[in-house]
């Protein structure tokens, strides 16, 4: 390497989680740029982006030098000082060789399996073990040597390193040199003008010629360019939670040198005459650095097969049993073939262990009884995977192609996702680790990066400007489409002419953010600070799926963390890393549907003795495919969103084959091209069906003409264009990816195939073109099958056995209660009974009895999993309570906890037993301590000294009262232990009455246009007061009615105005602007406490046009209405309101009705919302 250049070998990414703000491919490049040869990566303690830099390195065609900036302590890794006993220094580390990156890979995880503490340390034992083939330096101002010679120097830990004292620095660095040799440890030199680098940096020269160890200049990178110090500066705010103006922030970084900068600079910075050799060292470092990552690599483990066997004829064995099962004896012909094709990919490219593992997984899941998904991904194209039981769908009957899934050309490692019920994740998990040893499996880091509006709040909140400015700024920026989230480069750079129709609507819909950034200077500054920040990583997490599993020991082969002693172990690199490597990766994800399914089996299988094969019911069953029409798919897998239920009533499904399309369909590429109401309208003849060319109608039939999966392009490239279907998947990825130059070549020899078949080049031109359109948006047929199968069945379910689906759906999403409003509401609305929590009915979760659905134990606030344990034990042992007394002598005294039995009495869990809530409220309390306090007589007469029988208080007997609080209160009490009302809710009864002053529903605000004025009224609950910058008071709350919530936003003006009346529980009518850019939320401009007077009547209002133009369903409306009000008798009048212009009739029903919940819910089921205005 050329001795006037430079190599930077302190360099912190954006892996230094909100400390570092260099992203790889930008460091990169700008030393390319700059004609460098090579680079350093050394991230505080982790090595999380070393597989990224050195890809993007070498594909930049520099030497990436792999590296670590590691925590130290100078006492004992396994110690946990407090104080200024807890000092950390900082040391630089750099693999040389490939030992040494083996080495330092080592390093890094007993960092964090032994050492970590606050940070994962390391300490010198743990360097001598490991000191082979790394190069060391005495690091940063927090080094161990630089602190003895800079006592006022900040350090990370918060002190200083004491008086100078350059003996001991020498003794130190000595120390290292012993530790790691006299030619692998160097003095680090830094000068980014700070006056407390500088002043130390002639001892540093010092020290290296007394010792003879090598000066090393780097600049401690934490960010790419110049220009991007003031980003850096934000994201360090957004660490300490801390604004740029705060005189007393804890962490920041004096000036901006803290850049990659050109070798130029770095040799004007530390001259030879002054530092010799600091600059040439770091090319001579950089020339002794060889360190290969091997991607070519298989590192699967071997699955320990019977005596006997090779992996190979033991899978083969059991994929011909499980075919046998699975075809009923028929494997002759194209099932025969379809498995010998699979067989013989599958052992070419050396896979049949990774077969047998994943099969032993389902297996041993099926063994204990945990449920396990139908299949997912890709890999239900695989008759192997079918015939092993890993996966539940027929691939020949549902034209499912291996191909998609394992690709001969492609040396790809297979995925087979799991689904398993989420209780039972973890023992999945373990299964594995005992099998295979729990040093060869891991779960998988995985990083949340700083997303666009978070990006701008931050910005704004860090820079000091006013909360409101950066939410406004922030609300400006597009709303996501089905979890894909706009960009501010898609906001601010104009499309390209092929880009997706999203792409294109978000950047539309951005005109008014790149209005703001035109005219405003301060709208200026804080979206280009966010842009700096937009997309870093922002902190570490685990995956929800992916698991590594090993052939050797994991940190032979990837660093792994582990955040204290009772967390999980983890890999540092990310799940695309651990497969580069070649190592097994798996995705065994916890679904919670299949708990619910799981739940609903046992609750069904208790009712009636009986439990249903799920797996077995039939796929054309009238009912289910009637409810999915109406759209009554509320708690329905994958079709519950309000946008779903629309697609699917216009859809219409009719045939297992709509399941599938409409998993597929409800994507953002297929719907920015209208897909999908394009599929409903050619399925129900509203439009004509085409094909994009006339060849591919025997492909695409079974779809209306619509390319909506990705094998269809693979089937129309084997028929027409004479592909294999290796080379077919291959012309997939390419259409998908859409990269020019790959797509011309693809085309010619699609062209080629075609004209070999007989047809012309312009016909083959013609074809490559109409499939290219639509290759894109296309989804994977095989996942969409397998999701498609778990949505029929829970549909299914909900359809035939209505109480218990709905309860295991109520247990399964208990601790999120917005779900378990709209859950509570649908049961109302299927007319399905909903119990408060009973001592006496209930278990831990929900249940069913005697066709109602009873609240579980479990759900009150402040119960436990203990407590409802013994209260369930002692009504096993000695049968149902008689009253509170009963209770209170029989139950465990650890289950009498005075608030624990407080939660039970206001949740309504004594009811049954013929106590008020309000009367046994006054008591409880009293009846325990006397309780407890006679069996503390009682255990001590036990053992007496002498024998004798103790003297047992008698206590008068406590009369609970009989008042009851009133309805507003009990419900209030209700929903604090609940999380939401369940017996009644404070809105019945006033429907009529609080419409008069509303003109919008909650749940109907999300069909309304952003920034309409909107009226909505129902209970306040939540509020939330905080001071804006500018010291003003604003609020936030929720606003609930009888189906949904939405939070409201008050400012300062409006909340002056309103403060008084504002209060939780009450019943106030919002007056607003709707923001639904975002979330759904209305900005208050009034408050109002309405007056309202119950309801006294059941009162539709119907439109005499829905009578006239469709008469039958119109009588069919009125049959159910009359079965409905005959299922609440009561004294309340119902009344038919029909009203046209200046035309009114009125009719009344001879039935009266109890004015109730569930008879509301009812009543909107048939009419709509509307009709009870």
């Amino acid at each position: 390497m050329a001795r006037n250049g430079f190599v930077h070998l302190h360099v912190h990414s954006e892996f230094s989680m909100l400390d570092g703000a260099a992203r790889i491919e930008d460091a990169v490049a700008a030393v390319v740029s700059d004609g460098q040869q090579a680079l350093g990566l050394t991230d505080h303690g982790v090595l999380y982006g070393a597989v990224d830099f050195y890809r993007a390195a070498t594909a930049a065609g520099i030497k990436p030098i792999l590296g670590v900036e590691g925590y130290l302590t100078t006492g004992s890794r396994f110690d946990r000082p407090t104080g200024r006993d807890n000092v950390r220094h900082h040391i630089t580390l750099l693999a040389e060789t490939q030992t040494g990156y083996s080495n330092l890979v080592k390093l890094v995880s007993r960092a964090f399996l032994e050492g970590y503490y606050y940070k994962p340390r390391m300490d010198h034992e743990l360097l001598a073990e490991y000191a082979e083939g790394i190069i060391a330096t005495s690091g940063c101002l927090s080094g161990h040597v630089p602190t003895l010679l800079a006592p006022d120097a900040p350090r990370e830990d918060g002190y200083g390193g004491g008086r100078r004292d350059l003996e001991k620095a020498v003794e130190a660095a000595g120390l290292y040199q012993d530790i790691f040799g006299r030619d692998r440890f160097f003095i680090e030199l830094h000068d980014l003008g700070l006056e407390s680098q500088q002043r130390i940096l002639p001892d540093l020269v010092e020290i290296s010629q007394r010792v003879g160890a090598p000066l090393l200049a780097t600049n401690d990178a934490h960010y790419t360019r110049q220009d991007e110090a003031a980003a850096h500066d934000v994201l360090l705010c957004i660490q300490t939670g801390s604004t740029m103006g705060d005189p007393d922030r804890s962490l920041r970084f004096e000036g901006e040198e803290f850049y990659l900068k050109t070798p130029r600079e770095m040799r004007d910075r530390f001259p030879e005459d002054t530092y010799p050799d600091a600059c040439d060292n770091t090319l001579l470092i950089a020339e002794r650095v060889n360190v290969d990552l091997d991607f070519d690599q298989l590192l699967l483990p071997h699955f320990p097969v019977p005596d006997g066997h090779t992996a190979m004829s033991y899978l083969r064995e059991l994929v011909t049993e499980g075919a046998r099962r699975r075809y009923e004896g028929k494997t002759g012909g194209e099932v025969g073939q379809r498995i010998e094709h699979e067989m013989r990919i599958i052992e070419d490219m050396g896979f049949p262990d990774y077969f047998l593992i994943v099969w032993d997984l389902v297996r041993y899941a099926r063994s204990r009884r945990i449920r396990v998904g139908p299949g997912r991904g890709s890999a239900a194209g695989s008759i192997v995977a079918y015939s092993l039981g890993i996966t539940d769908l027929d691939p020949i009957g549902y034209g499912l192609i291996f191909e998609r899934f394992l690709n001969p050309g492609r040396r790809e490692m297979p995925d087979i996702d799991m689904d398993f019920d989420e209780r039972f994740r973890g023992d999945i998990i373990r299964y594995a680790a005992d099998k295979y040893g729990s040093d060869h499996v891991a779960q998988i880091v995985t990083f949340s990066t700083i997303k666009g509006k978070q990006a701008i709040r931050d910005s704004a909140r860090v820079q000091g400007f006013p909360y409101a400015m950066g939410d406004r700024l922030a609300k400006l920026m597009p709303d996501p489409v089905l979890g894909r989230e706009a960009s501010l480069d898609i906001c601010f750079n104009p499309p390209a002419h092929d880009a997706d129709g999203i792409t294109k609507e978000w950047y539309a819909n951005a005109a008014g953010l790149r209005e703001d950034y035109r005219d405003k200077e301060d709208a200026r500054l804080v979206l280009d600070t966010a842009r700096g920040l937009e997309g870093l990583r922002r902190q570490d997490s685990i995956h929800a799926a992916a698991v590594v599993i090993a052939p050797r020991p994991l940190t032979d082969l990837v660093p792994v963390q582990r955040k204290g002693e009772d967390a999980e172990v983890v890999t540092q690199y990310e799940m695309h890393a651990i497969e580069k490597l070649g190592l097994l990766k798996m995705d065994i994800l916890g679904l919670r549907t299949l708990s619910t399914i799981d739940r609903t089996l046992d609750l069904i299988e208790r009712s009636t003795g009986a439990r249903p094969d799920i797996d077995r019911v039939p796929l054309d069953d009238a009912d289910t495919y009637e409810m999915l029409c109406r759209g009554d798919t509320i708690g329905v897998f994958q079709l519950e969103g309000t946008a779903m239920r629309s697609l699917i009533r216009s859809l219409r499904p009719d045939r297992f084959q709509d399941m599938i399309a409409l998993v597929a369909l409800y994507r953002p590429g297929p719907m920015s091209n209208d897909w999908h109401n394009a599929y409903a309208n050619r399925k129900n003849r509203r439009s004509k069906v085409d094909y994009p060319h006339p060849a591919t109608e025997g492909v695409l039939r079974e779809t209306y003409g619509l390319m909506i999966y990705q094998e269809q392009v693979m089937q129309i490239a084997r028929d027409i264009a004479g592909y294999s279907m290796a080379d077919a998947d291959a012309l997939r990825k390419a259409m998908g990816k859409k990269i020019p130059a790959i797509m011309e070549q693809e085309r010619d020899k699609f062209v080629a195939g075609v004209v070999a078949g007989g047809n012309t080049p312009a016909f083959g031109g013609e074809l490559f073109d109409s499939i290219e359109g639509f290759a894109g948006y296309g989804f994977n047929k095989s996942h969409s099958a397998a999701y498609g199968l778990l949505a029929y069945q829970t549909a299914y379910l909900k359809v035939h056995f209505p109480a218990e689906y709905m309860a295991a759906l109520l247990t399964s999403s208990h601790r999120e209660k917005d779900r378990n409003r709209l859950y509570l509401s649908e049961c109302r609305v299927m007319g399905l009974e909903v119990s408060a929590p009973s001592v006496n009915a209930s278990e831990s979760d929900f249940t069913v009895r005697d066709g109602r659905i009873v609240f579980g134990l479990s759900g009150v606030r402040n119960v436990g999993s203990a407590v409802v344990e013994k209260i369930i034990e002692a009504r096993h042992a000695g049968g149902a309570f008689a009253d509170f007394q009963d209770f209170a002598n029989r139950v465990e005294a650890t289950a009498l906890n005075k608030r624990v039995v407080a939660s039970l009495i206001r949740a309504g869990a004594f009811e049954d037993l013929g106590h008020t809530r309000r009367g046994l409220n006054e008591v409880a309390e009293l009846m325990i301590e006397r309780t407890l306090a006679r069996r503390r007589h009682e255990e001590a007469g036990q053992f007496s000294l002498f024998g004798g029988e103790a003297e047992v208080p008698e206590f008068d007997e406590v009369a609970i009262p009989e008042d009851e609080w009133n309805k507003f209160v009990l419900l209030a009490h209700e929903k604090e232990m609940l999380g939401l009302y369940v017996s009644d809710h404070p809105l019945n009864g006033l429907g009529r009455a609080l419409a008069q002053h509303t003109n919008a529903t909650v749940s109907g605000l999300a069909a309304l246009a952003d920034g309409e004025r909107v009226r909505v009224g129902g209970i306040v609950s939540g509020i939330t007061r905080r001071y804006t910058s500018s010291g003003e008071q604003m609020a936030y709350f929720n606003i609930e009615d009888l189906d949904s919530s939405v939070e409201v936003v008050v400012f300062a003006k409006t909340l002056a105005s309103a403060d008084e009346i504002l209060e939780e529980d009450a019943i106030m009518v919002v007056e607003g602007r709707l923001s639904n850019r975002d979330e759904v939320k209305v900005r208050a401009f009034r408050i109002t406490r309405p007056k309202l007077v119950p309801d006294s009547d059941l009162r539709l209002r119907l439109e005499p046009r829905r009578a006239l133009t469709d008469q039958a369903a119109f009588m069919a409306s009125l049959r159910e209405l009359k079965q409905v009000v005959s299922n609440h008798p009561g004294p309340a009048p119902v009344y038919i309101d029909l009203t046209a212009g200046e035309s009114r009739k009125v009719f009344q029903l001879d039935e009266k009705v109890e004015l109730s919940s569930s008879l509301y819910a009812e009543v909107r089921g048939i009419f709509g919302e509307a009709a009870l205005a």
